[in-house]
């Protein structure tokens, strides 16, 4: 056998391994490589296009379905198109659920007259959407979120705090694994927080450089939401915006655009990606609407709608949103 024949055979199957793309897709692909900066080399075009296709007829399929009718929602392509679930899934961490006895544990509060809907966000108390990228630090991006809220409300003042300061500053693995729990417990024994102004996000683990003269937030305490969604709802409407972990490993998530998120295959107990719950509301009537909770997600601006999720309320603990709550104390 010549050179030339048994490369001609080689080419072969390395073409004919992976599927040929569909032509129906080629104007999409395109406009999806230009609107988020996609480029491959050779071998990667073919490998990510099948993954992107893939994706693209998983998307066209639920929404097919009347995603806003069947499903409660709708699913829309974006930055993650040519990732398949398992590499979505290594942006992911599994989150802890606190020990109550190494927090406060909120003794139950059985409040009436709750308001119907509340957002946070537009009473001014939630900072702009963050973008983690690369490093895992969605239960740093959590936990500011809730000390951002409440430092609002004190000082009337909307300042964002640094993430990175966390993700060096609390244990060793601060893009790979975190707690929510530490982090708060960080900034109550370590005396303060710095602000993205003087330590700004890197997206990458670093040495801890925490000056205690750039303090701009402190907290005397923090306290664990009891694991159900009445506690839950009291505690949003009391506080502000609160830490929340819930399960995202799923396909639906991750393409997720507008409308009230439920997943059948969530899990209350698996959780693996930490967000701010910043509200709940409902639609239609109160007793017979289908009501949720607003979460705003560490993903950019480009994922869901703007960022932001709803998500649904009273289903069971849906994706556990209830099971790992907590509030820092200013």
């Amino acid at each position: 056998m010549t050179p030339t024949v048994f490369l001609a055979i080689l080419w072969f199957v390395m073409t004919s391994s992976s599927p040929s793309p569909d032509p129906v897709f080629d104007a999409e692909w395109q406009k999806w490589k230009m609107k988020y900066g996609k480029t491959y080399n050779l071998e990667e075009e073919g490998q990510k296009r099948a993954v992107w296709e893939e994706n693209m007829k998983k998307i066209k399929l639920h929404n097919g379905e009347n995603g806003l009718g069947k499903h409660g929602f709708t699913m829309e392509m974006n930055a993650f198109g040519d990732m398949t679930l398992e590499e979505f899934r290594k942006v992911m961490i599994e989150i802890p659920v606190p020990n109550v006895k190494k927090g406060k544990s909120v003794q139950k509060r059985l409040s009436v007259n709750l308001p119907k809907f509340i957002n946070w966000k537009k009473r001014g108390y939630v900072t702009p959407v963050r973008k983690q990228s690369a490093c895992n630090s969605c239960w740093a991006i959590s936990v500011t979120g809730a000390i951002e809220g409440q430092m609002f409300r004190k000082t009337g003042q909307l300042i964002p705090l640094s993430v990175q300061n966390l993700v060096d500053c609390v244990g060793s693995s601060g893009c790979y694994s975190g707690s929510t729990m530490d982090a708060l417990m960080y900034v109550m024994e370590n005396g303060g927080l710095e602000s993205e102004a003087t330590y700004p996000y890197e997206d990458k683990e670093g040495s801890c450089r925490y000056n205690p003269e750039n303090s701009t937030a402190s907290i005397i305490g923090f306290e664990i939401v009891p694991n159900n969604e009445v506690d839950l709802m009291n505690a949003v409407a009391s506080i502000g915006p609160i830490s929340v972990a819930i399960d995202a490993w799923h396909e639906s998530f991750l393409f997720y655009k507008r409308g009230i998120y439920y997943e059948p295959n969530c899990s209350s107990s698996a959780l693996t990606h930490a967000v701010l719950l910043v509200g709940y509301g409902f639609i239609g009537r109160e007793s017979e609407g289908r009501k949720y909770w607003i979460i705003k997600n560490s993903l950019g601006t480009k994922w869901g709608s703007k960022g932001y999720m709803k998500i649904a309320r009273d289903q069971g603990n849906h994706c556990g949103i209830a099971t790992e709550a907590l509030f820092p104390r200013v």
